[in-house]
């Protein structure tokens, strides 16, 4: 560890200095050689780095989700290619290309942090080791020597022998029961992040390897935690334990305000969201627009919490509009009643009225046209203009089939009779 750490002592003077600067602050409140100054120093460079790194893991957040996209189409290749790995990583690469996704994205964060995280390592071991390094000169080294967490110095690790111990003034049994608790509560709150993000924030409709792979993570880190931490001086700790807790509010904040599309957390904030909307008949922030604009645009490929969505803005006589705001729907109505108080109404659509046999055979009727009648309607009023024509008697055995019933033709040759039998 001492060996990696000095890797990354170009960067130690920026970091003790950070920490001389908000020492300054909380000497002046807490007194210059107590644990709550050098401590609150370590917690706040934790806090400004962590706020410097929001937009990577603002790009975490993005390449993850881009990866669960793509882990079907990746889990083809891999079945399509398994006994060719060299087209197979071909294949790999040019899919991350066309999609516009970096595998390495989703440890921005972590990578980012590493070079402070062994730099505070180094400038810790320096404490311990009683060697002034950075900006911290020997009456800050004396100081910090001095100053106790709960009892345990912030310089002094798990496996440091008695001697080491005692002479940082404290005694084994507080340093071993302040590193066990933090080491604990580091890896709880390690698998507490990770798992929240499995059982909540993952699409449960796509099945796939990257799945498995972050099952797996929830229980490797902090069985890692657990197994370096004994190695790792208490200020360190405090560093390590401060970034976990603002990795699990800030990933908790996440799941509650823009969760991944499939999962449980997108069903319950679409149930909040739907309460609202209805209710007031507007969204309210862009995060929540931005939301909106993305189910309208999926059409029919959207899942059952956004259709239930979409279904209820529905029953509320609202509608979704493309640039994600929601207004009422153009087929509402409103309804006074005779009270005087209005309620509001979606119109439907009005079926025509269905028609008889008889007015479909007489078609449609154009203006001034009389009335239609049919073979089975008798007409009331006699015509004047032509007196009616002598009704021709029936010839025997004709019934009432026409001429073209029975076979006749309508001008030019008549067909041959066939002989009646008698």
């Amino acid at each position: 560890m001492d060996t990696i750490a000095s890797l990354f002592s170009f960067i130690t003077t920026p970091v003790s200095w950070v920490i001389v600067q908000f020492h300054t602050v909380y000497g002046a409140i807490f007194g210059p050689d107590t644990g709550w100054a050098w401590g609150l120093s370590i917690v706040s460079l934790v806090i400004l780095i962590r706020i410097c790194l929001i937009p990577l893991f603002v790009k975490q957040i993005k390449a993850t989700r881009a990866m669960q996209t793509l882990q079907p189409e990746m889990k083809k290749i891999q079945e399509r290619y398994k006994n060719d790995k060299q087209r197979q990583s071909e294949e790999m690469m040019k899919l991350y290309k066309e999609s516009g996704t970096n595998p390495l994205s989703s440890c921005l964060p972590i990578l980012a942090q590493s070079p402070f995280f062994f730099a505070l390592y180094h400038v810790l071991n320096g404490i311990a080791s009683g060697q002034t390094i950075g900006v911290i000169n020997d009456q800050l080294l004396e100081s910090a020597r001095k100053a106790h967490i709960f009892g345990a110095p912030l310089a002094a690790k798990f496996k440091d022998s008695a001697d080491t111990i005692h002479a940082l003034g404290a005694s084994v049994a507080d340093v071993r029961v302040v590193t066990v608790i933090m080491i604990v509560l580091m890896s709880a709150s390690q698998f507490y992040t990770q798992r929240q993000l499995m059982t909540k924030n993952v699409d449960t409709t796509v099945k796939t390897p990257f799945m498995q792979q972050q099952k797996m993570l929830m229980y490797v880190f902090p069985i890692m935690f657990a197994v370096f931490g004994i190695n790792f001086p208490v200020g360190v700790l405090v560093y390590w334990l401060t970034t976990n807790v603002w990795t699990m509010g800030q990933q908790m904040y996440v799941i509650h305000n823009n969760p991944t599309p499939g999962s449980k957390a997108q069903a319950a904030y679409l149930e909040r969201l739907t309460k609202h909307v209805t209710t007031h008949g507007k969204v309210r922030r862009r995060s929540e627009k931005t939301i909106v604009k993305a189910i309208v645009a999926k059409g029919r490929d959207r899942n059952e919490s956004e259709r239930k969505f979409i279904n209820a803005l529905t029953k509320a006589g609202l509608a979704a509009a493309a640039d994600g705001t929601v207004a009422k729907s153009e087929s509402q109505t409103v309804v006074q009643a005779e009270d005087g108080t209005t309620t509001t109404a979606v119109a439907r659509r009005q079926q025509p009225k269905r028609q008889s046999k008889a007015q479909r055979q007489s078609g449609p009727k154009q203006p001034g046209d009389a009335p239609a009648t049919t073979s089975l309607e008798k007409s009331e009023e006699p015509r004047d203009d032509k007196p009616a024509a002598p009704k021709q008697p029936e010839k025997p055995g004709s019934g009432t089939r026409s001429k073209a019933q029975s076979g006749q033709r309508k001008g030019g040759p008549q067909r041959p009779k066939s002989p009646s039998k008698k």
